[in-house]
């Protein structure tokens, strides 16, 4: 799988990205149901302070880079955390879990079918009665991305290269940049794609740079509704951006609740 988080792309979010309201959020889902999944945990952000509150939680990504450095992260906080290397579409982990967090990671790089296909391996992982909780961005939150849909918005793809918009020191002197353009759109198969430019900064020389494809797949909500439908989910709550109250129009990220039945006795 062709992706966007490895090399210097890897780096960035593992140094930078360390937030979120998403951690308290799903956190106190995690803590209420115990074993749990961090699908898609890449460099850490969820699941090393989850580990640091004393969380039963294993974590899963497509990439080993960032899998790296999440262990490197755990580690390093005295943590030695089960982490797998595989896509979601073929998830198989040792054991089953009472919930089962998939943020940020949705439609990223995949088909459809593959998609589908995560949804039924999620339902799979949870024990009888677990909780999914599976966050989703609006396509239309990001105003850019949207109009790319529209013939005049496609007409003006690829966009041209750009000066990196983010460029940050490091720990180790080093300074970091990053920066993405849009490539291509099409509306019938609800991807757009990107490319994600990674750069390494040592004083004051650019020393290397690394150019990732992304894939994004855009779900709207009635299909996100409909395919954890047919993985076998009952859908109990939608919130909207991470609080515990029900979307809105204006909402970027749909985050939805969706229960494996429990087994008759």
């Amino acid at each position: 799988m062709a992706t966007w988080h490895y090399g210097l792309v890897a780096d960035w979010w593992a140094l930078f990205n360390t937030d979120g309201p998403e951690i308290a959020y799903f956190g106190e889902y995690v803590a209420a149901g115990q074993p749990a999944l961090d699908a898609g945990c890449g460099a850490g952000r969820l699941l090393v302070p989850w580990l640091d509150a004393g969380y039963d939680v294993d974590g899963c990504d497509v990439s080993e880079d960032m899998l790296a450095r999440c262990a490197e992260r755990a580690h390093a906080a005295g943590h030695q955390p089960t982490l797998v290397a595989q896509p979601l579409h073929e998830l198989e982990m040792p054991r089953r879990y009472r919930t089962i967090v998939v943020c940020g990671v949705f439609g990223l790089g995949t088909t459809w079918e593959q998609d589908a296909a995560a949804l039924r391996r999620l339902h799979d992982a949870l024990e009888p009665g677990g909780l999914l909780l599976l966050d989703n961005e609006a396509p239309y939150a990001a105003a850019d991305q949207w109009r790319s849909w529209t013939a005049e918005g496609r007409a003006a793809l690829p966009e041209p290269p750009k000066a990196p918009k983010q460029r940050r020191a490091a720990p180790d002197g080093t300074e970091r940049g990053m920066t993405s353009r849009m490539l291509a759109s099409d509306p019938l198969d609800q991807t757009a794609t990107l490319e994600i430019i990674g750069e390494l900064w040592r004083d004051g020389e650019l020393v290397a740079t690394e150019s990732r494809p992304l894939t994004l797949r855009l779900y709207l909500d009635a299909q996100v509704r409909a395919m954890l439908a047919d993985a076998g989910f009952e859908l109990t709550a939608v919130h909207g951006d991470y609080e515990p109250a029900p979307p809105t129009g204006d909402t970027t990220f749909f985050v939805y609740h969706a229960r494996k039945p429990a087994q008759d006795d």
